[in-house]
């Protein structure tokens, strides 16, 4: 068992606590009040007196453990570029728990992470969320698949028009998608109708959670006029959808909180490096919220490198988010985004003990997290240097 006392608890419930204490066990929170007995001699106890203390943080999209630091061509699994469509690649199969970013990940206080394929293919295969702290993966999986990653505009059309192949054109990109949808619907409602007494197809069994609402499609988009496209086409085949990076999403905000989908913004905190991300800006976020979209903030991992997470929430919120929204946009409502609010994303009595133990303010740059716990386990130890 684990005690956290006398902390300032941002519980993301729309509660602040001051001077509570948090009571941990069996990787769970168990209590959360003030004045906890500690009088259990096999109780841990964590004295966060004058330190803040958050849900652990959640990177919505990235690629971590995957496109691998330090490794270059053999630590990169992230984009199986030699056909469009890839369906049944699962990131769970290429993720590296040794990769060193999942320490830089800890030691700012983030706790999960959604990483999966890249975006070199219109259809690019299974995103995982996963938490950071373990060797074995099979250990560390919260939701896999958790989402079907759909890929527009340059990347795609630069994996595959550059070596003459489809597609060359965003009508390419689209027309794949679809394609490949519809007989992955047909295939989704033959298997209902026949009560699933036919031959699975491992072409089309990676779609079956789609079509169940069971996991999204995650859409990289960039321009406004893809983000329109991606939605265009869930609509068509009432799908889930989340719209990552959405760099030009303010310019069509009240659109995007018409079409219902959330949004998952970054990484802005990056170079102009392409002509589709001519628009990045920090007010993206705040003004898809202020005209209701929910969103998450991302570092798009290795694009920005993970631990600077928190700075990114920060930066959105000078720049219109807020800062509670900010807060939110790398706890609870990411977690709402991935479809995983019911075990993470809160400081709440049921849910994983996942926290970050602050001292100052994770949206500042002197910010500092003193611990990180995953699990009931204290995972970084500033205090102690562990």
């Amino acid at each position: 068992m684990l005690i956290i006392k006398n902390g300032k608890i941002y519980t993301m419930t729309g509660n602040v606590l001051d001077k509570c204490d948090i009571l941990i066990n069996d990787g769970k929170f168990i209590e959360i009040s003030a004045d906890i007995p500690t009088s259990n001699t096999d109780i841990q106890i964590i004295d966060a007196t004058g330190l803040n203390i958050y849900p652990g943080f959640i990177e919505a999209h990235c690629h971590i453990g995957i496109s691998e630091e330090k490794f270059g061509v053999a630590g990169d699994d992230c984009n199986e570029s030699t056909k469009p469509i890839t369906p049944s690649l699962r990131a769970i199969d290429a993720i590296n728990p040794m990769d060193s970013a999942f320490h830089s990940a800890l030691a700012v206080g983030i706790t999960t992470v959604m990483t999966g394929p890249g975006s070199a293919n219109p259809i690019g295969g299974q995103f995982a969320c996963i938490k950071t702290d373990g060797r074995r993966l099979d250990d560390m999986i919260i939701k896999a698949p958790a989402a079907m990653k759909i890929a527009f505009g340059e990347n795609p059309k630069n994996a595959y028009g550059n070596i003459g192949k489809t597609p060359i054109t965003r009508m390419g990109v689209a027309s794949l998608i679809r394609k490949e949808l519809q007989n992955a619907s047909d295939y989704y409602y033959l298997k209902q109708q026949s009560e699933n007494n036919i031959k699975k197809d491992y072409r089309y069994e990676p779609y079956l959670p789609l079509f169940s609402h069971d996991m999204p499609l995650k859409a990289h988009a960039h321009r406004l006029d893809d983000i329109f496209t991606a939605i265009r086409i869930a609509k068509e085949f009432n799908l889930l959808l989340t719209l990552d990076h959405c760099t030009e999403g303010h310019l069509g905000a009240e659109y995007i909180m018409e079409s219902g989908f959330p949004a998952i913004v970054g990484p802005s905190l990056s170079s102009r490096s392409k002509l589709e991300i001519e628009n990045a800006d920090f007010k993206t976020p705040g003004i898809l919220s202020k005209a209701g979209v929910r969103v998450a903030v991302t570092t798009d991992h290795p694009v920005t490198r993970i631990q600077y997470l928190p700075l990114c929430a920060g930066l959105a919120a000078k720049e219109g988010l807020g800062r509670e929204n900010a807060l939110r946009a790398i706890t609870i409502d990411a977690a709402i985004i991935l479809g995983i609010s019911d075990r993470v994303g809160s400081i709440e009595v049921g849910k994983d003990a996942d926290l970050v133990i602050y001292d100052g303010d994770p949206l500042e740059i002197m910010g500092s997290a003193v611990y990180t716990i995953v699990n009931g386990k204290i995972t970084m130890n500033k205090k102690d240097n562990l």
